[in-house]
């Protein structure tokens, strides 16, 4: 593992903000700290960081709001901190697209070793594209209708414009593609897209899907009620 990646903190107590650092830095991890959502975009911008670190409560633009907004342009392990510790908290967490929610008061090490499962995680998604289907990107290109994805160039096309995908995104759309009229159900999008040992909500697949539809105005993506996710291979046809 790469312990020379840039893990940003945001976190507006300095106390603590100082003190995960500390942690880290023994670790050799090489950090940033922030003490505002602002800061950190501003960051973002110019040195977009290996993982996120955020506290909910921010002065000004709160840590949900950040998480949703880094989730929607990229795909990097995000870890919430916060004294909240009620479940709707948690699943607010989860379904913004957090990795993991630790609440405070926490335990340093606790923190570290939990930031360290999710880059391992992470690198090893990176490695394998997360996937399982005993397909890989050396293979063919997919033609489904008005869909045409391109694993090796990880490039997707939707009536012959290109699309823009984060991993995930991709992932799972190929997913889709590769077994048309299939009912996922939501544990096994986990498992393909996020990897076995992913532990948060399985709310996480209905934000992907929901930003999916969003970038892909007709993509045939329907909910298969008490069960999952299916791609109707009829609707799209051209």
């Amino acid at each position: 593992m790469n312990n020379n990646a840039v893990i940003a903190i945001v976190e507006d107590d300095e106390n603590i903000r100082h003190l995960v650092e500390a942690y880290l830095h023994k670790e050799n991890y090489s950090t940033v700290g922030l003490g505002s959502a602002e800061e950190a975009i501003e960051f973002w911008k110019s040195s977009p960081p290996k993982m996120w670190v955020l506290d909910i409560m921010l002065p000004g633009m709160d840590g949900y709001e950040l998480c949703r907004r880094i989730r929607d342009e990229a795909e990097v392990p995000i870890i919430m901190i916060s004294a909240k510790d009620n479940e709707v908290d948690k699943i607010l967490g989860f379904e913004l697209g957090s990795d993991d929610y630790l609440v405070k008061p926490f335990s340093p090490r606790e923190l570290v070793a939990r930031i360290k499962r999710q880059l391992e995680r992470w690198d090893k998604l990176g490695q394998d594209g997360g996937l399982d289907t005993g397909k890989r990107a050396e293979e063919m290109k997919i033609m489904l209708g008005r869909l045409q994805i391109m694993p090796e160039e990880r490039r997707v096309f939707w009536d012959k414009t290109e699309v823009e995908l984060t991993s995930k995104e991709f992932q799972m759309l190929k997913v889709f593609a590769e077994h048309p009229n299939r009912a996922f159900t939501r544990e096994e999008l986990l498992s393909y897209v996020w990897g076995d040992d992913y532990f948060g909500s399985d709310r996480a697949v209905d934000h992907l899907i929901k930003r999916m539809r969003k970038k892909i105005d007709g993509l045939p993506l329907e909910s298969v009620w008490g069960h999952g996710y299916r791609m109707r291979e009829g609707q799209v046809q051209e």
